[in-house]
């Protein structure tokens, strides 16, 4: 049971991590050169599909953890408990400081017609990426680590 745990919880944090590094790599980059408006449109269009199931693949993997923080021994144990912390993160600063954002950015209609005070939140949303990103790497390495240690 452990082992399948431990598979469970790298394979988890391997996609969220690997996600969040090709957002990071490739996908901000690209929004950060796209005119308001088409920005607009490419991240309501963007957040479709990942909305609903990144946050089942980071908490499945937070829960993974902590539980293996419980069941498992000697040094695996430690590592496991840090990287359930670190995921905790990433689903913390995706909900409280991302997720905000998104939602500030699909409320608008009609991506050619943008409100005269609304700011642009794309280098707000790039450092609290970044930031769950560097977590989600983090527990990626320490999940890895704990399960050669089991």
């Amino acid at each position: 049971m452990t082992e399948v745990l431990a598979v469970v919880a790298v394979l988890g944090s391997g996609v969220t991590a690997g996600v969040l590094f090709a957002v990071a790599l490739s996908v901000l980059p690209a929004l950060f050169a796209m005119e308001t408006g088409t920005y607009v449109h490419a991240h309501q269009l963007l957040g479709r599909n990942w909305d609903p199931t990144m946050p089942v693949i980071v908490l499945s993997s937070t829960l993974a953890d902590g539980v293996l923080a419980v069941a498992a021994d000697g040094a695996a144990r430690p590592l496991f408990a840090a990287g359930a912390v670190l995921l905790l993160g990433v689903s913390g600063v995706s909900h409280l400081c991302n997720v905000p954002i998104n939602r500030r950015v699909k409320a608008i209609t009609d991506p050619a017609v943008i409100p005269p005070d609304w700011e642009d939140p794309r280098p707000l949303w790039r450092r609290f990426h970044y930031l769950r990103t560097a977590l989600a790497l983090v527990a990626l390495i320490l999940n890895g680590a704990a399960l050669t240690a089991i």
